[in-house]
């Protein structure tokens, strides 16, 4: 009897153990072939048990895939790109990386600190766009990779050497991707510097909740009272605008669709949204920037950051010469839509636009989440 009354003792406490070390959250690593420098490419998915999963390769950091739960049962990959790393290499919209040194438009490439001026990469025209030709985008990042308090933790990190692409100081970044077990995905930067510089990182996804050929029926919240004009080089031009009245109000929800064609020389400049939305509460940390949902698959996506602004920009440069992944087809006009959280563009050539420098002996630390959820349609 006391040896039956043991051998339940002990399945009793391999039951708990058991439930104790029951994994929410997965990770996979594969390989992703190797770029045409011979560098060995990774890919790692991230993955939970309501089945939403995110894959993610070290070449640019990219977000390739990011399935989501929809209403019907099945799951939606809500983000554009390609099914080749060749695509990737080959491709100029930055569908799913990582942005650095500076996300968005730096005016003729060029800007000062302390005096001194530094001549960037100019791949936007007559401005420095994203980084330049060899921006974070077009890296291979190192990576580490382990599953930390219920989230499937993906690690990267590159050294962007003094200079390199105009930029001043060796620049450390990390960027950690984190899968929690009820599908947010978060994205935390972190950077130091040896030389003063500016930095301004952020995340460039491509997101269709719903698979239709357009974003246009998305409905879309931003919890911001003002925007920055731009001129016709789509450099802002100092100007912090209300939107009220305007097609720029998306303080209460509405479809993209909406006011995108009004007359508007604002919309004529940027081909549609293409447009950095001054965030409220600036200075209150992680809060909700944007509230994105579409009503046809039942996905809503709420866009959480610590960054002063939000970069909306309605794919108006999507042409049809970008292949889509897993068809014959190609990424037309406004397939996907960008919600990047960062710093005001051109902020190094603007006083009143907030720093973005960074020194030796600080920490650049942000951090932005995506929540996704199903709508209650009933």
């Amino acid at each position: 009897m006391k040896r039956l009354i043991v051998l339940l003792l002990v399945f009793a406490g391999l039951c708990s153990c058991s439930q104790v070390t029951k994994k929410n959250v997965f990770i996979e690593k594969e390989s992703f072939g190797t770029t045409a420098d011979e560098k060995k490419v990774d890919r790692y998915t991230l993955s939970n048990l309501l089945g939403m999963k995110v894959v993610i390769i070290t070449y640019g950091g990219i977000i390739t895939h990011l399935y989501v739960p929809n209403a019907t049962g099945g799951l939606n990959d809500v983000v554009l790109g390609y099914d080749s790393l060749s695509d990737y290499e080959k491709g100029s919209s930055y569908f799913g990386a990582l942005i650095g040194r500076y996300g968005n438009r730096i005016a003729n490439g060029k800007f000062k600190l302390d005096g001194v001026e530094y001549t960037l990469v100019q791949n936007n025209g007559k401005n420095h766009l994203h980084g330049g030709t060899k921006g974070f985008d077009k890296v291979v990042w190192d990576a580490s990779s382990s599953i930390e308090n219920d989230k499937a933790v993906l690690k990267l990190n590159y050294l962007s050497k003094d200079m390199e692409e105009g930029y001043p100081g060796n620049l450390k970044v990390e960027v950690v991707y984190a899968l929690t077990k009820d599908n947010k995905l978060e994205v935390e930067y972190k950077a130091t510097t040896d030389k003063k510089t500016v930095l301004n990182l952020t995340q460039h996804a491509y997101f269709n909740l719903s698979g239709a050929k357009d974003i246009l029926n998305h409905e879309l919240m931003l919890n911001a009272p003002s925007y920055l004009p731009v001129d016709e080089n789509l450099i802002p031009t100092g100007e912090i605008a209300s939107v009220a009245g305007t097609a720029f109000d998306f303080t209460s929800s509405k479809a993209i669709g909406r006011d995108v064609l009004k007359e508007d020389i604002q919309l004529e400049r940027g081909l549609g949204y293409d447009h950095c939305w001054v965030l409220d509460d600036s200075n209150k940390g992680l809060r909700s920037a944007a509230i994105l949902k579409e009503i046809n698959s039942g996905i809503q996506m709420e866009v959480f950051t610590d960054q002063p602004a939000i970069q909306f920009y309605s794919g108006n440069f999507l042409d049809g010469t970008n292949p889509m992944k897993q068809s014959d087809s190609l990424y037309n006009y406004r397939s996907g839509l960008c919600l990047e959280t960062q710093h005001f563009p051109n902020s190094p050539n603007e006083s009143s636009f907030p720093s973005t420098e960074l020194s030796p002996g600080e920490v650049y630390s942000t951090k932005t989440q995506f929540k996704f959820i199903l709508l209650n349609r009933f």
